[in-house]
C-alpha cells in the first residue's frame, strides 16, 4: 500500500512540467514522514519494550539464580489501526513455555511470572505438567491475578508468591451451551438433576460432558498437589475450586490461598513490578487512572513567605 502511494505521487508530480516533484515537496514530506511513523512506530515501541525487558530478565536471573519465564497477558494494542487484541492461555503458549522448561537446566529453579484471565484447559495443564515434572524448585509468580488456567498452573509449582493484594480463581470447567455463552459445568449439572426427565436431551447431553470435565480436572487437580497436601486434603482442595461453590470469577486472595493449604508467600523481588511496566495495558491513555510515581518531598518554607 505504502508503495503504492508513493508511485501515486511520483506520477503526479511528473504531470505538472516547471515543478519540483511532489515527494520532496516540504508538505508531502511531512506527510510522508508521519505516514512512515504510523507504520513503524508500534512496531519499534514492541522492539523496545521487549529489549528492556529481556534485559531485565538477565538481571534477575543472574541476582536470584532462578530462570525466569514470563505469561504475561495483556489487552494489546497493536498494528496500524490499533486495535485491542485480548489474550488467553493458547496452545501457543504451552508451546514456548514447555521449549523454555526443557532448555532449563534440570538443577536450576524456575520462576514463573504469571498474569492472566486463564484460557485453555489443555494448554494450561501441559505447562503445569511440565512445571511439576522440573526436578529443581519452581516458583510461580503472581504480581496481581493468575484466574482459572493460571491458577491450574500456579497448583503444579512448589511454592505461590504473591503480592498482597493478587488473587488466585476458582477451576470449574466452563462450556459452550451456545456459540458465545459459556456456562460453568457445575450449573449444568444442577439443572439437570433438577428437571431430571423434563430436562431436554440437550441438556441431559451436556450434562454429561459436564460431570466428564469436573471430574478430569478434579482428578488433574488432585495428582499436582497429593505429594505435598496428603490424599485427603488433595481430594478436597480439587473438590473445592471445581464443584461450583463460587462464581468463575471469585477472588481467592492470599488468606484464602492459605486455608486451602498452598504455599504462598507475599515478598515478591521488586524487580517483577518494574516488569509489569514494561507491559503496558492497551489503549494507554486510560483517564481517570492518575499518580505521580515517586514520593513528594515538601518544600521548606522561606523565612519570607507568608504563614
Amino acid at each position: 500500500m505504502l508503495a503504492h502511494l508513493l508511485a501515486v505521487t511520483l506520477f503526479s508530480s511528473q504531470q505538472a512540467p516547471g515543478y519540483a516533484p511532489l515527494l520532496f515537496d516540504p508538505i508531502s514530506l511531512l506527510f510522508w514522514l508521519l505516514l512512515l511513523a504510523m507504520f513503524f512506530g508500534p512496531s519499534y515501541n514492541f522492539w523496545r519494550l521487549r529489549m528492556a525487558r529481556l534485559s531485565l530478565l538477565a538481571q534477575m536471573e543472574k541476582k536470584y539464580g532462578m530462570k525466569f519465564i514470563t505469561l504475561i497477558h495483556r489487552q494489546e494494542k497493536i498494528g496500524f489501526f490499533g486495535i485491542p487484541i485480548f489474550r488467553f492461555i493458547d496452545i501457543d503458549d504451552s508451546e514456548a513455555v514447555l521449549r523454555a522448561i526443557r532448555a532449563t537446566p534440570e538443577d536450576m529453579p524456575i520462576a514463573l511470572i504469571l498474569h492472566t484471565p486463564g484460557g485453555l484447559v489443555l494448554a494450561a495443564a501441559q505447562i503445569a505438567k511440565a512445571l511439576k515434572h522440573h526436578k529443581a524448585k519452581t516458583v510461580v509468580i503472581v504480581p496481581h491475578y493468575a484466574m482459572s488456567g493460571g491458577t491450574l498452573i500456579s497448583l503444579a509449582a512448589d511454592e505461590i508468591w504473591m503480592d498482597t493484594n493478587a488473587v488466585l480463581g476458582p477451576l470449574d470447567p466452563q462450556l459452550a451451551l451456545e456459540p458465545g455463552f459459556n456456562v460453568p459445568a457445575p450449573s449444568i449439572v444442577k439443572v439437570a438433576r433438577e428437571k431430571g426427565k423434563d430436562a431436554s436431551d440437550k441438556t441431559l447431553i451436556m450434562a454429561d460432558v459436564a460431570e466428564k470435565a469436573i471430574g478430569e480436572v478434579q482428578e488433574f487437580i488432585y495428582s499436582l498437589v497429593k505429594d505435598r497436601l496428603g490424599e485427603e486434603r488433595a481430594r478436597e482442595l480439587a473438590k473445592t475450586l471445581t464443584e461450583g461453590r463460587w462464581t468463575h470469577d471469585y477472588p481467592i486472595d492470599v488468606e484464602k490461598a492459605k486455608e486451602l493449604g498452598l504455599v504462598v508467600k507475599t515478598d515478591l523481588p521488586p524487580e517483577v513490578y518494574r516488569l509489569m511496566d514494561l507491559y503496558p495495558q492497551a489503549p494507554h491513555n486510560r483517564p481517570g487512572i492518575e499518580y505521580i510515581p515517586y514520593p513528594v518531598i515538601p518544600q521548606p518554607r522561606h523565612a519570607n513567605q507568608r504563614q
